[in-house]
C-alpha cells in the first residue's frame, strides 16, 4: 500500500512539472527546446495532454519540420517503460493507410527525476482530430453531411477492422512477453549507455540530416502513415555503444519477430483498441481518418477466471478508456466470461451517435448536470436519439447505430458486419 502510494505521488509530481514546463516554456518562453538523439528540437506549444502524458508541437531546428512529440514521464520502479514500449509496438505492429505510424521514438534519463522520459514522434496532422470538427460544428450550429460523416466513419472502421483480424505468424511466442524482454535489455542497455549532458554537446555535430519528404511511398516521410527514422545513424561501432537507446533495437526485433515463418503460416490474433472516441481519430491533409492512441490497445480475447481478474480488468479500463466510450463489459466484468474485440464495437456505436450529434449518448443532461451515473446509463443501454434525429439523418443511420450499441456483447456485431452495413447505407446516400 505504501509503495503504491509512493508511486501515485511520484506520478502526481511528474505530472506537475510537465505542466508547469507546459506553461513557462510553451507561453512565457516560447523558445524552449530539448535535445533528442543528438539533434535539437523546438517546442512550439502544447497540443494535447493526457493522464500520463503531454503532446507538443516539435519542429526540428536543422530541416524545419514538424511533428507532433509525445512525451511519457515514467518514474522509477514503475513499469511505465513497458507500457511505453508497448505502446511503440502496437504503433509499428498495425500497417495500414488509416492508422497512424510512428515516425521515431527514443528513451532517454529524465533529468529532473530518477526515472526516464519516453518520446515519440509522430506526424503532425494540422487539420486536428474528429472531436475538433465536433466542437467546430458546436460553435457555428452546424452538423456533419451525412454522407461524409458515413465516410469518415467507415474509414475509421476500416483501421479496426485492421486491428480485429491481425494476422501473427503461428511460430512466434506471444507479442507481449517478448516485448517485456525487450524492454528489460533496452533499459539495460540504456543505464549502460547513458550519455552525461556534456557528452551530448559534444555529439551535437555528429547529426545528419533528417530524411527529406518522397511522397507517400512506403520508405517516404508521408501524413498519411510512412514510417521514417528522424535520425540517420550511420556512425561506427564505438560510437554506437555511447547513444542512447532509440527504439530502433526494439524495432528491428519486432520485425523479426513479425515475419512470416518459411513455411508462411499465421493465424489471426486480434487486438482491441479500447479507446475509439472521436479525439483519437485524426483527419490528414486529404481529408482521410486516422486512428491513432495505441496506449489501451491490449490482445482482445481475455479470460475471466477470477474476481480479482474482473476487477483488474475494470481498473485497467477505468484508468485506460475513456467513461462516455467505454463499454458496459468494462464497468461490469463478470467472472467465466471472454472480453474480445467487441468492446470497440460499442465505442464505434458511441462515436458514430457523437458525429452526429456532437455528444456521446451517454453524454446527457441528466448524467453531465443533473449528478446522474454515466456507468448506470451504459450498463442499462440507457439512451436515445434526438428528437429531431429524423429530420436530420436517415433511418438507416439510425439504425446502424442502435446495431452496434447492444448491451450484451454477444448480440453486436462483428467488425465486418458493421462496415457492410454501413456501406449499404452510404450506397443509399448517393
Amino acid at each position: 500500500m505504501a509503495s503504491q502510494l509512493s508511486r501515485t505521488l511520484d506520478t502526481l509530481k511528474d505530472q506537475a512539472k510537465d505542466a508547469l514546463w507546459a506553461l513557462t516554456s510553451c507561453v512565457c518562453q516560447p523558445s524552449a527546446k530539448i535535445k533528442i538523439n543528438g539533434r535539437t528540437f523546438k517546442i512550439i506549444k502544447v497540443l494535447g495532454e493526457g493522464g500520463f502524458s503531454f503532446v507538443y508541437l516539435a519542429q526540428d531546428e536543422t530541416s524545419g519540420r514538424q511533428f507532433a512529440l509525445k512525451k511519457i514521464r515514467c518514474p522509477t520502479g514503475s513499469d511505465g517503460v513497458k507500457e511505453a514500449m508497448r505502446e511503440v509496438a502496437a504503433y509499428r505492429r498495425f500497417r495500414h493507410p488509416n492508422i497512424i505510424r510512428i515516425l521515431d521514438s527514443a528513451v532517454v534519463q529524465d533529468r529532473d527525476g530518477d526515472g526516464k522520459v519516453v518520446y515519440l514522434f509522430l506526424p503532425l496532422y494540422k487539420r486536428g482530430n474528429l472531436q475538433d470538427a465536433i466542437n467546430h460544428n458546436l460553435v457555428n450550429g452546424i452538423h456533419f453531411p451525412e454522407r461524409e460523416m458515413v465516410r469518415l466513419f467507415l474509414g475509421t472502421c476500416e483501421a479496426v477492422r485492421a486491428m480485429h483480424t491481425y494476422r501473427a505468424p503461428m511460430a512466434s511466442a506471444p507479442l507481449n512477453g517478448e516485448v517485456q524482454d525487450t524492454v528489460v535489455a533496452a533499459s539495460s542497455n540504456s543505464e549502460r549507455s547513458r550519455l552525461t549532458h556534456q557528452q551530448e554537446e559534444e555529439h551535437d555535430n555528429d547529426d545528419q540530416s533528417l530524411p527529406q519528404p518522397e511522397g507517400d511511398a512506403e520508405g517516404g516521410y508521408s501524413y498519411d502513415g510512412a514510417s521514417v527514422p528522424l535520425v540517420n545513424r550511420r556512425r561506427g561501432q564505438q560510437q554506437q555503444a555511447e547513444e542512447i537507446f532509440d527504439g530502433d533495437a526494439e524495432l528491428e526485433r519486432l520485425r523479426t519477430e513479425e515475419a512470416p515463418q518459411q513455411n508462411g503460416k499465421t493465424e489471426i490474433v486480434p487486438y482491441a483498441h479500447r479507446d475509439i472516441k472521436p479525439g483519437n481519430v485524426m483527419l490528414s491533409d486529404d481529408g482521410q481518418p486516422i486512428l491513432m492512441d495505441f496506449g489501451s490497445t491490449v490482445k482482445a480475447r481475455i479470460k475471466i477466471e477470477t474476481r480479482s481478474q474482473a476487477l483488474a480488468q475494470q481498473d485497467l479500463a477505468a484508468e485506460q478508456s475513456t467513461m462516455p466510450y467505454r463499454a458496459p463489459e468494462l464497468f461490469d466484468t463478470k467472472t467465466g466470461t471472454v472480453l474480445d474485440e467487441k468492446v470497440d464495437i460499442w465505442s464505434l456505436g458511441c462515436t458514430l451517435y457523437a458525429l452526429a450529434y456532437s455528444h456521446s449518448p451517454f453524454e446527457t443532461t441528466q448524467t453531465t448536470e443533473q449528478g446522474g451515473s454515466i456507468a448506470m446509463s451504459v450498463l442499462n443501454g440507457a439512451y436515445k436519439h434526438p428528437t429531431n434525429a429524423s429530420s436530420i439523418y436517415s433511418e438507416g443511420l439510425r439504425n446502424l447505430i442502435d446495431f452496434m450499441l447492444k448491451v450484451n456483447p454477444s448480440e453486436r456485431p462483428d467488425i465486418h458486419e458493421v462496415i457492410e452495413k454501413t456501406q449499404t447505407v452510404l450506397q443509399s446516400l448517393s
